[in-house]
């Protein structure tokens, strides 16, 4: 993708744009990183902007550094992770960059990846390219946070959706649950399942619903599906994986398999599980204005909660958003727990 430069430019500005071509790549790259890169040439040659492939294929700088031509020699380019320096399915983008007589090469974030993590920068320097790091790091590290976090824990981020009443209820007395939330949230959580590497339920929520868990009215794959516990004959989320026993278990698993985010839809139990625990790295509830006007509905938890306010578990509030008649509330942790573990490799 090429387009006019308009002026010079800044560092914030073309930064903003790898960012925007790494968003749209979201959904594909994994387990690789989703990264955008920009070429501004020195001269007055079009800007190109590059975004990773899917596995197997270029990564960001690469496809950039193709489009840029001999643009690239004494250019400028933009790029939201550290460029690698390890021969994978694909050679190291600090060598590309090398090689096409780039001139600046500025960095959002280091890759915490153990076979890159501060040596494609030190090749870079090496070479006597001008090298800034840390342009839009917040916004790089908040599109990142999943691949980042599987890098440095070895697992996958965990991401809680729930739909829910005002009152605080994601299901009639009865188990009903179809719909809560209008179009607009549903179609929310179905592009937040495609970003996902790994969708789990609990058996009660197959029992109840027989969901089949694909990604319907977004672009994007299905992902891998989790049943905690045994799964039902002739249920449609079926293959999945059954699983049993401590969830950090199942974390470990889906770590090894390469999946970045795990998102846990329910039910009560399951959300009780996880959250006890303290599993959850993001909390993504859509309150629909409706109200069920009893204490007989299903909760969002099932399970003893905190006896009393001085052990009631507080968090912040990243983002609040309109769906429609409904609302997305993000919420996060105020202080994750750090889970070390060794560090995966980018390919």
């Amino acid at each position: 993708m090429t387009g006019p430069r308009d002026g010079p430019g800044d560092d914030e500005v073309w930064m903003a744009e790898a960012l925007a071509a790494a968003a749209a790549v979201r959904t594909t790259t994994a387990p690789n990183p989703w990264v955008g890169a920009v070429v501004v040439p020195a001269g007055d040659e079009p800007v190109v902007v590059g975004a990773t492939s899917p596995p197997g294929g270029p990564h960001a700088e690469a496809v950039a550094l193709e489009l840029a031509g001999g643009s690239a020699r004494g250019a400028t380019v933009y790029v939201t992770l550290e460029p690698c320096a390890h021969h994978g399915r694909t050679p190291p983008c600090a060598d590309a960059l090398i090689a096409a007589g780039v001139a600046r090469v500025v960095v959002a974030l280091e890759d915490p990846d153990r076979r890159v993590a501060g040596a494609g920068l030190a090749r870079l320097r090496a070479a006597g390219i001008a090298v800034t790091v840390g342009v839009a790091a917040a916004d790089a590290t908040e599109q990142l946070a999943p691949y980042l976090h599987h890098r440095r824990t070895g697992r996958p981020l965990v991401v809680l959706k729930l739909a829910a009443t005002l009152d605080g209820r994601i299901a009639a007395p009865d188990r009903s649950s179809q719909w809560i939330t209008g179009t607009a949230a549903r179609l929310d959580a179905h592009r937040l399942r495609a970003e996902s590497g790994a969708v789990a339920v609990g058996t009660g929520t197959v029992r109840a619903d027989d969901p089949a868990l694909t990604v319907r009215g977004v672009e994007g794959p299905d992902p891998l599906r989790v049943v905690i516990g045994s799964i039902p004959a002739g249920a449609r989320v079926a293959p999945a994986i059954e699983h049993r026993g401590p969830l950090g278990d199942l974390l470990d698993d889906l770590g090894g398999r390469g999946v970045l985010q795990l998102l846990v839809e329910g039910g009560a139990g399951v959300a009780h599980q996880f959250h006890q625990a303290g599993l959850v790295d993001r909390y993504v509830l859509y309150l629909a204005p409706a109200l069920l006007g009893g204490d007989d509905g299903v909760p969002m938890f099932a399970g003893p909660g905190a006896p009393t306010m001085g052990d009631v578990w507080r968090g912040r509030i990243a983002g609040v958003e309109r769906l429609g008649d409904d609302v997305r509330i993000d919420l996060r942790p105020a202080a994750p727990p750090a889970r070390p573990a060794p560090l995966e490799e980018r390919s």
